[in-house]
């Protein structure tokens, strides 16, 4: 009895730096998105070596079990091993990393949990006119920037003034494809074009509230010329 008391309260003492870890940590979550490749550093002490884990279930125990978070939820650059490692991350949610040290004897007496919230990341469109105006007959011309990781798909709506939907063109833009990048447009009448739908890498913008007006002239009625007579 005396044994197995003794193993519980070892392991106990053993635990305990881990949970206050995870407490703090808890206390000053870190926030990334969708997408983004942070640095996780630690000082580096004499000729200490430095192996990290991601964890997606925070009640394991890690003091004992290796990283159980997916490759499509978040995965290591280069490697898991040193004081500073890069770290991208995919699906929005909550997750913990690890960081264990071993001195140059091989002993591991130092174990670092932190805590991180991946954010979900939706892209976004701006529109420009170049010109907001014109005569009918003349083109114009729409500059999208948009923010988010390619490749996107933009659904581009044309709206009159009445309301009535006159054009739905979808468009894909590529890593490689001009960001801003511009659409030439030949509207006869004042047109509202918005879009409606935007995906990129991550995610699905379904109200981007991105939209323009390009006010469209008439030209002027042709009237007959009479000759005057002296």
């Amino acid at each position: 009895m005396k044994q197995l008391m003794y193993h519980i309260i070892r392991l106990a003492l053993a635990l305990l730096p881990v949970m206050l870890t995870v407490a703090s940590a808890t206390a000053q979550i870190r926030t990334v998105y969708q997408g983004e490749t942070i640095e996780l550093s630690v000082v580096q002490e004499g000729n200490n070596t430095y192996t990290w884990d991601l964890y997606n279930d925070p009640s394991v125990n890690f003091a004992t079990v290796d990283g159980n978070a997916l490759p499509n939820e978040a995965f290591f650059v280069a490697g898991n091993t040193g004081p500073n490692v890069q770290v991208t991350w995919l699906e929005a949610g909550i997750y913990f990393y690890r960081v264990l040290t071993v001195d140059e004897e091989g002993c591991t007496n130092h174990l670092k949990v932190g805590m991180l919230e991946v954010l979900e990341s939706l892209p976004t469109a701006d529109l420009e006119l170049k010109p907001n105006e014109i005569c009918i007959g003349d083109p114009g011309f729409i500059t999208v920037t948009l923010t988010g990781n390619p490749a996107w798909e933009i659904t581009l709506e044309a709206v009159n003034e009445n309301g009535d939907v006159t054009d739905v063109t979808r468009y894909t833009v590529g890593e490689n494809d001009p960001n801003p990048f511009e659409i030439q447009v030949n509207p006869t009448e004042t047109t509202i074009y918005r879009v409606t739908e935007l995906k990129d890498k991550y995610g699905n913008n379904l109200d981007p509230a991105a939209s323009a007006t390009l006010t469209v002239h008439p030209l002027p009625v042709n009237s007959r010329i009479y000759k005057v007579t002296q």
